[in-house]
């Protein structure tokens, strides 16, 4: 690969060019990934049943939970990377990809061991009611955090000097080595749902491998030799001010769907199966919306790290009309299709009733997704982590998690999918404060 393919400079050029190239390889990686935990949730639903694919949802839930805390944390690396990067300050930057990447390594053995051995009180206290299959699920997939938190380390140094493609090959390679495993291990082997983790873990570790071995190949770029470890004390304070909010805003939005979940657990196993397949087809229908979001952060950062605001504010409403247009698009194809969507994964016709009717529902929400992520993923660039925090708090839990526990005693079930609808509306206004307030102009993160 030659060097210009390996860093991208997004503070030039036609800002819509620029941010489709950038953001078109996340929705493909955005894609992959879906694929590869949908593989999980189909292939059990078929081979195992609803039991299968409730024990899968309620597991892979928890571990979405500490994949959102990895993920939010990397975010305060892939901030002070892209502001370094776009300012010219190599050396900083690539002290910066060192810290973040040992320190990973580090956190992610602490957090194996935690969740192996808490993993069945999680499970009762979310009341599981496939508890067995969960409890299978999620202590093999609890292994995987080691590779969750090194891939997305590496994947935060990769994406600051604004690659996208790399990450999109890998995980390419490992999605199909997720189904094809999947295929082996539950449909061959029948091992349910320890051969659904196992299969997901042994795909973390392959596109972790690769990765890292991409990284290890370009010292001059990313700085990182595993003969010669770094941590810079400065670095990690700043990685982690900047980190920990974004953290705790995902960890708030995932715990706010444990919250749902529990809920929805109290209808039973059909109810848990259903809403576990509706959750997956979501995911696949936010991937656009969030690549976008993402994207524009990483040109945000660089943007604002050369100094050019106007630039900045333009990214922000050329991705929020792309990000509104898909989401129309979106609603009007799931409004129509949404039983036989359903029905891919499960032959259980009151699952699949149940995932039509969360679908129809929620769907409307995107609109609101469209708007606010975009806002969110602007804010990150510009180090206000805080922000985005305080956005999630309203919409996750003092909408979400309340308006849950009231409409389920009124509507039931209908009453737990019209508040997931409803809530992400509340973030709106607060982007729309936030940019108009200027504050966004006034200091970068590593300053």
């Amino acid at each position: 690969m030659r060097k210009a393919e390996k860093t991208l400079d997004l503070t030039e050029g036609s800002v819509w060019k620029r941010l489709l190239q950038y953001a078109l390889p996340f929705v493909a990686i955005s894609l992959m990934q879906s694929l590869y935990s949908m593989a999980d949730l189909m292939i059990s639903g078929h081979f195992i049943g609803a039991r299968g694919i409730s024990g899968i949802n309620n597991s892979s839930l928890v571990m979405e939970l500490l994949t959102k805390i990895i993920i939010g944390l990397s975010q305060g690396g892939n901030i002070l990377i892209g502001q370094f990067f776009g300012a010219g300050e190599e050396e900083k930057r690539k002290e910066t990809m060192n810290t973040l990447f040992y320190s990973f390594a580090v956190m992610s053995v602490v957090l194996v061991g935690v969740v192996s051995l808490s993993a069945g009180v999680i499970l009762r206290a979310l009341g599981a009611p496939a508890y067995q299959e969960a409890l299978a699920y999620l202590r093999i997939c609890s292994l995987g955090i080691f590779f969750i938190a090194g891939y997305n380390a590496l994947v935060a140094a990769v994406r600051g000097v604004g690659d996208s493609k790399r990450p999109m090959k890998i995980i390419l390679i490992a999605t199909g080595a997720n189904i094809i495993l999947d295929l082996l291990f539950v449909g061959g082997i029948h091992m349910g749902t320890k051969g659904a983790a196992l299969a997901t873990v042994i795909s973390q570790g392959i596109s972790f491998g690769l990765l890292l071995a991409h990284v290890l190949r370009n010292p001059d770029i990313f700085g990182i030799r595993l003969s010669m470890p770094e941590f810079h004390a400065k670095r990690f304070c700043r990685i982690v001010a900047l980190g920990i909010p974004c953290a705790v805003q995902m960890s708030l939005a995932a715990v706010s769907w444990l919250t749902v979940t529990k809920f929805v657990n109290g209808y039973g196993v059909t109810a848990s199966a259903g809403a576990g397949v509706s959750a997956k087809i979501k995911d696949l229908c936010q991937l656009f919306i969030s690549a976008v979001s993402s994207a524009a952060s990483t040109m945000v950062a660089q943007t604002l790290g050369a100094g050019k605001l106007e630039r900045a504010k333009e990214v922000l409403y050329t991705a929020m009309k792309l990000t509104c247009v898909a989401a129309f698009a979106l609603i009007l194809v799931v409004e129509a299709g949404a039983p036989a969507f359903a029905g891919f994964f499960t032959g259980d016709l009151e699952a699949v009733k149940v995932a039509a009717l969360n679908l129809r529902i929620e769907i409307i929400g995107q609109i609101f997704y469209a708007v606010f992520m975009i806002y969110h993923g602007f804010a990150i660039g510009a180090g206000h982590t805080w922000f985005v925090l305080l956005s999630s708090f309203v919409n996750c839990i003092l909408v979400r998690a309340v308006l849950v526990v009231i409409l389920e005693r009124i509507l039931g079930l209908s009453g737990i999918f019209l508040a997931c609808m409803v809530a992400p509306g509340a973030s709106v206004p607060l982007g729309m404060v936030y940019v108009r307030s200027g504050v966004w102009k006034k200091e970068l993160a590593y300053e």
